[in-house]
């Protein structure tokens, strides 16, 4: 092996290194293919870009200040920089977590997120068993916990929170909270969202948030769907 080879290898930029960043990507990119198959936000390019790029900053952190290392004068913890991805994607997967009519969305695509950095962490660090693992775990938990948690939720007692839309002024929220105290659901909280406006002073319409507590309030949404009245209704996505 030539001294130039040596030296680019030891200057951690070998094909160690790239088998890393090779392993990150690939890791990230399965990732990024499950979240795009079942129509999530940070799909396919978000999560392969995620975690290569953190396993580039990790190898920049183990192996990009040794020209300035000298023992007992400069000497550098290479675990700094690997805090710092945790932190910035933080910041990353708030944007990704909306608010919209009192239901939160993507708790669980900003953790895929997070989860993609530290897979892309720990393939740039050279644990390849503990990335590999993790990115499988990732499919049990959300192929898996899907229809388990599911199950639970339907035998437990659960909160959800669901948006209506109704025609104003014929008794519909009435009907409705008779429906939720016939089912044995309590009703946490009720705020209107939007009420009648000018525009429909023919077929007023108002639209309120409610979260719902009780057992078997999972399938709040079709009992309450099926009110006469009852033109819309949304409720939180079941990933979060």
């Amino acid at each position: 092996m030539s001294t130039l080879a040596t030296s680019w290898i030891g200057a951690g930029q070998g094909w160690r290194q790239i088998e890393q960043l090779i392993l990150a990507f690939g890791l990230s990119t399965v990732v990024g293919l499950e979240r795009e198959f079942r129509g999530k936000s940070a799909g396919l390019r978000t999560q392969a870009i995620v975690g290569t790029t953190s396993a580039l900053i990790l190898l920049v952190s183990k192996y990009g200040f040794s020209n300035v290392l000298q023992p007992g004068a400069v000497v550098l913890d290479p675990s700094r920089v690997a805090a710092q991805i945790v932190s910035g994607i933080g910041f990353l997967g708030a944007g990704l977590i909306i608010t919209r009519r009192g239901a939160i969305r993507g708790l669980t695509t900003a953790a895929a997120v997070w989860e993609t950095a530290a897979i892309g962490m720990a393939a740039g660090a050279g644990l390849e068993v503990l990335a590999v693992a993790v990115t499988g775990l990732h499919f049990v938990a959300v192929l898996g916990f899907t229809p388990l948690g599911r199950m639970v939720a339907v035998r437990g007692t659960a909160e959800r929170g669901f948006t209506l839309t109704y025609r104003d002024g014929a008794g519909i929220l009435r009907d409705v909270l008779a429906t939720c105290t016939r089912r044995g659901w309590t009703v946490a909280s009720l705020t209107v969202v939007d009420g009648p406006s000018d525009e429909t002073i023919t077929r007023p319409e108002v639209t309120v948030a409610l979260s719902l507590v009780g057992r078997g309030v999972t399938e709040a949404g079709a009992a309450l769907g099926a009110v006469d009245g009852v033109l819309r209704i949304d409720r939180g996505a079941d990933e979060d």
